[in-house]
């Protein structure tokens, strides 16, 4: 998975429903950031918008997306969390990025920044980003009970609950813009916060 010299490869993981807009706007930053070895993975909670067109005809100009979807279920629970199950399924390198469309990445630099804290023996990472001096701070955790701590801290600071309600959320209530975590451990982070 890791290239020649070392650095991580990363799967950035979102789903999107409805949001075509957002797709033309927004999804060229994350499929065009130079570095060598990331794709970028957009489940379509079965979209009724031009969504799946313009997943089409971006994908047809960048290798690095890869595009899926999630059927329309009368009976489906909690979609978001299915699409990020078919998300992480789909992701084919050493580290899971989960983020929203509407999140850019901070600068060019942002996946060679990410990469030498996933060098370190930390598991998981979450991401902030100043908006107004565009520096990112992380948090890491060399175990994801730790992280699970963090966010049920911030959770209730703010009186809210992510349960039930998943990513988008839970990146928008906590103040999180990212969660990172090592690919091996993308099954348990979804379970984590179920």
């Amino acid at each position: 998975m890791s290239t020649a010299v070392d650095k991580p490869s990363f799967s950035i993981v979102m789903t999107v429903n409805n949001q075509a807009d957002e797709l033309r706007r927004e999804l060229p930053a994350l499929t065009t950031l130079p570095y060598e070895d990331y794709e970028v993975v957009v489940v379509d909670e079965s979209s009724t918008d031009e969504t799946a067109d313009v997943l089409k005809y971006q994908k047809a100009n960048h290798a690095n997306l890869y595009t899926t979807f999630l059927p329309k279920y009368p009976f489906q629970n909690n979609p978001r969390r299915i699409a990020f199950t078919i998300g992480v399924k789909a992701a084919r390198k050493d580290w899971i990025i989960f983020t929203d469309v509407t999140t850019l990445p901070p600068s060019e630099t942002w996946l060679e920044e990410l990469s030498a804290y996933a060098c370190s023996p930390s598991v998981l990472l979450l991401g902030y980003v100043n908006r107004k001096s565009g520096d990112i701070r992380l948090q890491t955790f060399d175990d994801i009970g730790q992280a699970r701590s963090i966010i049920r801290k911030e959770e209730h600071r703010r009186g809210e609950k992510s349960h039930g309600q998943w990513m988008r959320q839970l990146l928008k209530k906590t103040g999180y813009d990212y969660i990172a975590v090592r690919a091996d451990l993308g099954h348990e982070v979804l379970r984590l916060f179920a």
